[in-house]
């Protein structure tokens, strides 16, 4: 069973806090507070996030320098910011924004729902991400099994090599729909990027099951390679 999906709202401000949990509780996934980016920060040590939604002006650490440290550290460097700002200062403070790794940048007051839908599209590429991660683990256990079944086990390794070829077209064809949704509804760059990006990796997971098929030959190191 798939968890939710986190979402960390970055605001010094409680009632604006209090608007986007507001906003997004539609979307039914776990809403996380930060009232500075230091609090934010600390989150972000722990928890894994499907989005950002950061504002840019606070006192002590404001989001440009928030964003920044986000997107130095490994663990936190793809996860999307969409920047959130009450003041347009022109297209310099936008590019700004855009410079400092956000994907979107959406001044106050924005539409709820233009908001809503655009995260919604983060937290749906997150989980599959998530989903093609525990179909690449099971694969990982196949091949360090040597395609050999564990003693006791109920599945020989034709029943195992099919159960994961099922779990994973479940997942390409979810990866498939979101995809032509992205088309249709003209989406953010950065979104069809990140849903291109889970389709090659998806291909290349496909290939390695396909190798361990009986008579293709199923060379581990080179299907390791894949993940």
């Amino acid at each position: 069973m798939v968890q939710k999906a986190k979402i960390l709202l970055v605001d010094d401000r409680p009632e604006n806090l209090l608007a986007l949990e507001a906003i997004l509780s539609a979307l039914d996934q776990t809403l996380v507070r930060a009232s500075s980016g230091e609090e934010a920060l600390k989150a972000l040590l722990t928890d894994d996030f499907a989005v950002i939604l950061l504002d840019v002006q606070m006192p002590g650490m404001d989001g440009f320098e928030t964003a920044a440290h986000i997107k130095r550290r490994e663990r936190t460097r793809d996860i999307p910011i969409i920047f959130l700002t009450a003041i347009n200062h022109g297209p310099h403070h936008t590019f700004r924004g855009y410079a400092a790794g956000a994907v979107d940048y959406i001044s106050k007051p924005f539409d709820p729902w233009v908001l809503r839908a655009k995260v919604s599209v983060f937290v749906e590429l997150y989980m599959k991400n998530c989903q093609l991660r525990e179909q690449a683990a099971l694969l990982r256990l196949q091949l360090e099994g040597g395609g050999r079944a564990e003693v006791g086990s109920a599945k020989e390794p034709a029943g195992l090599l099919a159960e994961l070829s099922a779990r994973l077209a479940a997942v390409e064809e979810q990866a498939e729909a979101l995809s032509k949704q992205l088309d249709d509804e003209s989406a953010d760059a950065a979104a069809v990027a990140t849903a291109a990006h889970l389709e090659r990796k998806l291909t290349g997971l496909r290939r390695a099951l396909d190798a361990l098929e009986p008579g293709t030959g199923g060379g581990s190191p080179s299907v390791r390679s894949q993940n």
